[in-house]
């Protein structure tokens, strides 16, 4: 019986958002190249699989008739649409043929994924082509048209399983947070960079939930600067203890890495360090746990990732430095890495100061608002 399995297919690479937009699909390609040159593509206890796509009935466990009738719509047309009604057409949320087809085989594999989890035994499914955490139930937002965690979160609850969603993204997952808000059958959990000046513009420590949620949504709000130890910081003492404490039937992490210092996108200057370090931890858990991709706007430091994920939840070491095949292919695409591995990063002294002076004013929120809810209930 195999205990991991790789969600990824060729398929996720056919579409594009546009030659301008900063979301480019290469990079499920590129992070599927660098775990075959690493040899993880043919572990004897992990499985690559293909996924079906997202079928009307599942999408519409959250998203809205309007809203699913006009992504089909505008799927199937050879002519640039928008209704902005609807967050379509615009530079962010693009329309392009084959867009509701594209859209509906990410969010498969992570139904797929969470199904391996709780039907079939497996310990860690990853689906690298989910984590649309933006898009709300009728209006696409931040690149994302299907919330993929959402759809197989509900799927989840039908099953009787109470769930935890950790967010890793630089950006607040808004939607995913709307979608459980007044629950207490999902435990919502972000790390990102604070919305104050950044889409997209929520994901306070205030916000805790609402009715019977209130208490399982829980935000971790970073000031721009946060590098490698203030990450861990936030980890160590927010989510981890939270998520030990929930003790969820199954995890959802959301691993984006558009974390990383060198994103373009992005403020935070954290590295592979700390990325790696946080799945380690969530790994020793040992609860069942489905992964799914994520931002990130670098397409190495993503491929770089989701390599180092993958690797970890099967137990592997890997070389620091890339293989020499990936760096003959990087360099021909204009990028300049070397290393699979970054050293821990400190950020500069006074930009440093206030952000652990953020940091620990949303700890401190947080565990005086949620810790005697979540931590009196289940601790």
């Amino acid at each position: 019986m195999k205990s991991t399995a790789l969600i990824y297919s060729s398929d996720f690479n056919k579409f594009s958002y546009g030659a301008e937009h900063p979301f480019k699909v290469q990079r499920f390609r590129l992070a599927y190249e660098l775990m075959e040159c690493y040899g993880l593509t043919k572990l004897p206890g992990a499985g690559i699989f293909n996924p079906p796509a997202a079928s009307d009935e599942d999408i519409l466990t959250f998203h809205s008739h309007g809203y699913l009738s006009k992504l089909k719509e505008f799927s199937a047309s050879d002519q640039p649409r928008a209704d902005f009604r609807y967050g379509l057409g615009d530079m962010e949320n693009p329309v392009f043929k084959g867009l509701y087809d594209w859209a509906c085989l990410a969010a498969g594999g992570t139904l797929e994924a969470a199904r391996m989890v709780s039907e079939q035994g497996y310990d860690i499914a990853f689906n690298l082509a989910g984590g649309w955490h933006h898009a709300h139930r009728s209006r696409a937002s931040g690149f994302s048209y299907l919330n993929d965690s959402v759809i197989a979160i509900n799927r989840l609850i039908e099953k009787g399983k109470r769930v935890v969603y950790l967010d890793l993204d630089a950006h607040h997952g808004d939607g995913v947070q709307e979608a459980f808000y007044d629950t207490d059958r999902v435990l919502t959990i972000s790390i990102h960079e604070s919305g104050m000046h950044f889409f997209p513009g929520t994901g306070s420590e205030r916000e805790t939930g609402s009715g019977k949620g209130k208490g399982y949504s829980v935000n971790v709000p970073l000031k721009e600067h946060t590098d490698d130890a203030l990450y861990m910081k936030a980890f160590d003492e927010v989510a981890f203890p939270l998520i030990a404490a929930y003790d969820p039937d199954i995890m959802i992490t959301q691993l984006g890495a558009d974390t990383f210092r060198t994103d373009p996108l992005t403020r935070l200057e954290i590295t592979t360090h700390s990325y790696s370090y946080v799945l380690r931890k969530l790994k020793a858990l040992r609860i069942p746990w489905v992964a799914v991709g994520g931002g990130g706007y670098d397409n190495v430091n993503v491929a770089r990732a989701w390599t180092i994920a993958w690797a970890l939840m099967n137990g592997q070491d890997l070389s620091p430095r890339l293989p020499a095949r990936f760096v003959k292919t990087i360099r021909e695409m204009g990028y300049p890495n070397r290393m699979l591995l970054d050293a821990m990063h400190w950020a500069q002294d006074d930009d440093r100061n206030r952000a652990l002076d953020a940091v620990e004013k949303s700890i401190a929120a947080i565990r005086k608002k949620v810790f005697p809810i979540i931590i009196g209930v289940y601790g």
